[in-house]
């Protein structure tokens, strides 16, 4: 751009400096320093402990998530949000106002640590009126793994199922095996796998019901395709009905078209053939000449008087 306007002043110019003035919420105006700033808060925090020169040069992330709406987690979740878990309702401590749809929000600690950048499920007014359910989805995890103590798998059922692994009553992947006790299998469940339904011994009645059920299904599925095999059976029959019969329709209106005009042998004329011929041959020639005509209006007379002489030799030929 420089030379340009160089080229079009007459002058000529090139570029001396080149400063980026914004980048976000940060300008030249404030928060500017050199690294020679850098290198002395640096030596000031290392040699004196002092670390607010080191605070005023180098500003923390949280700085340029200021405007965004933001969530207050509980300090027992953030560790679980690190390794990815949804952001449920029952994890929120604090939330901001004027929260919608679809809006970019930033999940942060009880001490104003980012977490993580979200997108909102969920308004302010649905949050203020549920007790469960996903509050935002994940973005971006900010924080490091592991800066807060975990806080999952220390309920009663969870200390009780790492005992009985380490004892050797459940497998490595906390499975029944032939030494769990049966008042564990009876009384754990596992939410992983898919259950059905149990039904208890006792009611003979209700085994009784389902069978009956079944029963009638397989009845309905059975009647249901003997009545489709049927109806496809009489529609290929009523099908190579007609087609016969009208096969033999046509075979009868020819017949009797012979009948009432029989063809006569009539005797072959090579003359009659020939003549036909010929006046087919000059047709096509002057429709040639005609369309040669349309097409190059520009040919002069003489290659006119040419062409017509050509086709006289021919025609006496």
């Amino acid at each position: 751009m420089c030379v340009h306007l160089g080229l079009h002043l007459g002058v000529g110019g090139q570029m001396l400096e080149l400063r980026r003035n914004r980048s976000g919420i940060q300008s030249e105006k404030e928060g500017m320093v050199t690294m020679h700033d850098v290198l002395d808060a640096q030596w000031v925090y290392e040699n004196h402990k002092d670390e607010s020169y080191l605070r005023r040069v180098i500003r923390p992330l949280e700085g340029l998530l200021v405007n965004h709406k933001r969530i207050c987690m509980k300090d027992s979740a953030v560790n679980a949000v690190c390794y990815g878990a949804k952001i449920m309702l029952p994890g929120v401590l604090r939330y901001e106002n004027g929260i919608e749809l679809n809006e970019e929000i930033v999940i942060m600690t009880t001490k104003g640590e980012a977490i993580a950048l979200g997108i909102a499920l969920m308004t302010t007014a649905t949050i203020a009126s549920c007790d469960h359910g996903i509050v935002a989805k994940l973005k971006r995890v900010i924080m490091e793994r592991d800066t807060y103590p975990r806080k999952w798998g220390l309920g009663p059922k969870a200390s009780m199922k790492k005992t009985m692994i380490k004892e050797g009553l459940l497998d490595k992947y906390g499975k029944p095996n032939e030494k769990t006790p049966k008042d564990w299998v009876n009384s754990y469940v596992d939410h992983s796998v898919k259950q059905e339904p149990k039904i208890e011994s006792g009611n003979d009645e209700s085994k009784f019901n389902i069978q009956l059920d079944q029963s009638r299904k397989r009845k309905l599925s059975e009647s249901s395709s003997i009545s489709q095999e049927r109806t496809e059976s009489a529609l290929d029959t009523s099908h190579l009905a007609t087609s016969s019969s009208t096969k033999e329709k046509k075979k009868k209106k020819k017949s009797k078209r012979d009948e009432e005009h029989p063809i006569e042998a009539l005797p072959i004329d090579t003359t009659s053939e020939e003549t036909p011929r010929k006046e087919k041959k000059k047709k096509k020639k002057k429709d040639k000449s005609m369309e040669e005509q349309t097409s190059d209006p520009a040919q002069t007379d003489e290659q006119l008087v040419k062409k017509h002489k050509k086709k006289k030799e021919r025609d006496r030929e």
